[in-house]
This record gives structure tokens, C-alpha cells and sequence, in this order.
């Protein structure tokens, strides 16, 4: 009897498993709480109304996200910004667009990964991503805060690591129809029409355009440098991978859309 159900319990314990991609979970969740408790979400009375709450966001910003001419004025004090910027979302669609692309193209990325290096690779690939626009930039008093940094190197690393997953896109010149086309198709579209948006970024709206390109390029170097050796024959690791000692089937996911930084 005793032998049966310390069998069964094992077989249980067995069965529930971890989620396959714990860290990109747990920063979807760390973002949606940070957001929720900020004066952005609009759901804290304690932060006022009206011109008190427009206040309270813009110092929020100030404090916590990336002021480049601070940043480089002030390099001690104001060091930790970059990666403090990455939990802090401007509005509702920011942090919404952000999260969805984080989670589509971040679980399989962390699943080939690993949790460690994943972790590192996200904070280190979007401190330098926003630590780039702030360079290049380094006269500008706008805040600067959004996780689009670290997400664009994921989707450098997806490119490089799953180039023939297929992608669902929505595409404004065929009236959002949804078609499906390879990574290796989509993200250097997304990432070119980045650049191009980066080299107009006076003319449009305050997005940091440039924090994409250069968290794209990061991730895209790091996993030719990491994983160049351990892919398939073909190039690619094609539409499965082994991951943890199981297979993981490609999901369709959404295209990425030019949605980024936002600069009150």
C-alpha cells in the first residue's frame, strides 16, 4: 500500500510540471505589476487627476527611465536607469504591444536558451540598447522607458536561432489580412523599416527608434556568436527544437509593429 502511493505521488509530482519559460513569465508579470502600480496605468488615486496625475507620470519617467543628458551628467546616480527604463511602460498599448511580442517570440528563445543566460542576455542586451540611444543622443532632457530594447534583441536572437519558424502577420496594405510568412522574411523587414523610421525619428512621434535597431543588431550578434556551432546542417534549427530534452513545435506569432520607447 505504502509502496502504491508513493509511486502514485511520484507520477504526480512528475506530471506538474514548471512552465517551460519561467523568466519570460515572470517579467511579463513584473512589467504588468510595475505598470499597474504607476501612476501610467491611471489606476492609483493616490497619484491625482488631471494636471496633478500628467505631474506625477512625467516625474515618474524622470525617475526611473533614462534621461540621457542626465545620464551622462550625472553617470553615478543616474547608472541604473537603463535597466530600471526596461520595467516601465508609458501607457496602456505600450506595455500591451510590448508584452504580446515578449511573450510570442520570448518563450522559444529562452527555451533554447536556458533560464540564466536568458535573463542575462535580456537585461544586459536592453541596458546597451537604451545605454546606445541615450549616446546618440546625449543632449536630450526626454525620458526614456520601455522593455522595446530588450524585446527587439529577442527578436535578433529568434531570427538567427528559429530562421524558418513561421510568422503571422498583419499587413496594413492588404487590409490586415493575416498571412503567413518565415522569420527569416519578417523581422529583417521589421528591422529595416526601423532603421529607416530611426534615421526620421525628428518628424514623427517620441519613439526611440534607434533603441530597436541597436537591441536587434545585439541580439542577433550574440546568438550567431553563442549558437553558431550548434545548428543543423541546413543552418537552422527549422520549425522544432530540442529543448530540455523534448521537442518544442514553433507557435505563430503576430508580426512586430513599430511600437517601442515611449518619450513623454
Amino acid at each position: 500500500m505504502i509502496s502504491n502511493w508513493s509511486t502514485a505521488v511520484g507520477r504526480t509530482f512528475r506530471t506538474v510540471r514548471m512552465p517551460s519559460a519561467p523568466v519570460t513569465y515572470g517579467l511579463i508579470a513584473a512589467c504588468c505589476l510595475v505598470f499597474a502600480i504607476g501612476p501610467a496605468a491611471g489606476l492609483n488615486p493616490a497619484y491625482g487627476s488631471g494636471d496633478a496625475l500628467l505631474a506625477a507620470q512625467r516625474a515618474y519617467f524622470h525617475r526611473w527611465g533614462v534621461v540621457p543628458v542626465d545620464l551622462f551628467a550625472d553617470a553615478a546616480g543616474s547608472a541604473l536607469t537603463p535597466a530600471t527604463a526596461l520595467f516601465i511602460h508609458g501607457g496602456w498599448v505600450h506595455l500591451l504591444g510590448n508584452m504580446l511580442f515578449l511573450y510570442v517570440f520570448g518563450v522559444m528563445t529562452e527555451e533554447r536558451m536556458g533560464r540564466v543566460q536568458f535573463t542575462l542576455f535580456y537585461l544586459g542586451c536592453g541596458y546597451l540598447a537604451l545605454l546606445g540611444y541615450a549616446a546618440a543622443n546625449s543632449s536630450s532632457d526626454q525620458s526614456l522607458v520601455g522593455a522595446s530594447g530588450a524585446i527587439s534583441a529577442i527578436l535578433g536572437a529568434f531570427l538567427y536561432l528559429f530562421p524558418g519558424a513561421r510568422v503571422t502577420s498583419l499587413l496594413p496594405f492588404l487590409f490586415f489580412l493575416p498571412m503567413r510568412f518565415p522569420a527569416w522574411v519578417v523581422l529583417p523587414f521589421w528591422a529595416a523599416l526601423q532603421w529607416v523610421a530611426a534615421g526620421r525619428a525628428d518628424q514623427g512621434p517620441g519613439v526611440a527608434y534607434l533603441a530597436h535597431v541597436v537591441g536587434f543588431s545585439l541580439g542577433f550578434g550574440y546568438a550567431w556568436v553563442r549558437f553558431r556551432k550548434r545548428k543543423g546542417p541546413k543552418g537552422g534549427l527549422g520549425r522544432a527544437v530540442v529543448a530540455d530534452g523534448r521537442a518544442t513545435r514553433v507557435k505563430a506569432a503576430p508580426a512586430p509593429a513599430p511600437e517601442g520607447e515611449n518619450q513623454p
